[in-house]
């Protein structure tokens, strides 16, 4: 799912007490450290707030993950990434690189660690902010793992049997799939629990994921009292689901079989320009989007969201033109927004330490919220003595 200089760091261990810490804060400019001022965390009373409503006293809290696997392309960016970026002043922000995730599926340890630190890159080339948004990868949290135990008891057998995702990615194969591709809703549950989230950008195909949260989070606060917040989705109405260049039906994947299907944020200049030729378009010459044209919807949609207009004036703009003055048009507007980031990312993929440098001051906010949030959940439910 671009302010100011600090964010309070979470919300107290459920005491009445205010707490003033010290935050590292990181600089991107050659991964130079900056002093930051200290920050005071928010008292919280002997049960947190179970709503999401904004008040005068706070900024709601937004949580996301992406994980580190395949290539990263312009649906990701365009997707998820740009609107992290641009809402950062808005929310308290986490953002986190869930490698946990990425062990649903099978990979190898170098492949997760070469993928983790792509992302890490990609995030802070995009524009992510260290000063205005927590960005920490996932293990390095292990209170997610453990949160993630805790609510398997307050979800259902049938509900994660009924998640699609787990259809798609199993591919019918149930009895050879890893059990942690099952479970998978049940991690994201926790990554957003354990941080009282308000709001959680999803495209529409998360939406069930995010239901699932709800009702576990309902369930425990039923059984236990109230103790987590029931978030809600984000969803924006463009950009949440760009298609393949070369099969409008599907959704862009990072982990295509065909390198046409995607443009990667790493493609340069005339990989771009070839790609985009040979996107697949609709029978006809307009340029014009609708339900019997989904090629040319998708390519519209990616023209507007990187230069800021709707699709009817891109359509205006190219009436009468034909498919190969749009498409040529197209390559160079891709190949201009992609190049500032092309350009941080080498910067940054030259010094991999200013990656993890912000990556573990990440993990030590947001581990603080999330140790307080566990002995929480661990008092309601009656563990240890």
């Amino acid at each position: 799912m671009a302010g100011n200089a600090s964010i309070p760091h979470g919300r107290a261990a459920y005491n009445a007490r205010t707490i003033a810490r010290g935050s590292r804060q990181l600089c991107l400019k050659g991964s130079k450290r900056l002093s930051a001022p200290v920050v005071t965390e928010r008292t919280a009373g002997a049960v947190p707030r179970m709503d999401s409503t904004v008040s005068g006293e706070r900024r709601q809290r937004v949580f996301s993950g992406i994980q580190p696997s395949g290539n990263f392309h312009i649906g990701n960016y365009l997707g998820a990434i740009r609107n992290w970026v641009t809402q950062q002043a808005l929310y308290e922000n986490m953002f986190c690189i869930v490698d946990l995730h990425a062990l649903s599926l099978p990979t190898t340890p170098d492949a997760l660690r070469r993928n983790t630190q792509s992302l890490a890159n990609i995030l802070l080339a995009s524009g992510l902010d260290p000063q205005q948004s927590i960005i920490f990868i996932q293990s390095d949290v292990r209170e997610h793992a453990e949160l993630c135990w805790l609510l398997n008891s307050v979800t259902q057998f049938g509900e994660l049997r009924r998640m699609t995702q787990f259809k798609d990615k199993g591919g019918g194969q149930d009895e050879g799939v890893s059990a942690a591709l099952f479970v998978y809703p049940v991690l994201q549950a926790a990554d957003i629990l354990l941080y009282d989230t308000d709001l959680v950008p999803v495209g529409e195909d998360q939406k069930q994921h995010i239901e699932l949260t709800r009702d576990a989070a309902s369930r425990f606060n039923a059984r236990y009292g109230t103790t987590f917040v029931l978030p809600k989705p984000d969803i924006k109405p463009e950009g949440a689901r760009i298609m393949a260049l070369d099969d409008p039906t599907v959704k862009m994947s990072k982990s295509a079989a065909s390198p046409n299907n995607y443009i990667a944020l790493s493609d340069d200049a005339d990989t771009i320009r070839r790609k985009v030729r040979r996107a697949v378009t609709d029978s006809g010459s307009d340029v014009t989007a609708g339900p019997d044209k989904p090629a040319l919807t998708n390519l519209l949609t990616i023209f507007g969201l990187f230069t800021s207009q709707s699709i009817s004036s891109v359509e205006e703009q190219y009436a009468g033109k034909g498919y190969g003055a749009f498409k040529t048009d197209l390559a160079e507007v891709v190949v201009d927004a992609l190049s500032p980031i092309q350009q941080r990312l080498a910067e940054l993929e030259a010094n991999p330490t200013a990656a993890r440098d912000v990556l573990t001051a990440g993990a030590d906010r947001a581990r603080e919220q999330a140790s307080a949030k566990m002995a929480h959940v661990r008092e309601r439910m009656g563990l240890g003595l």
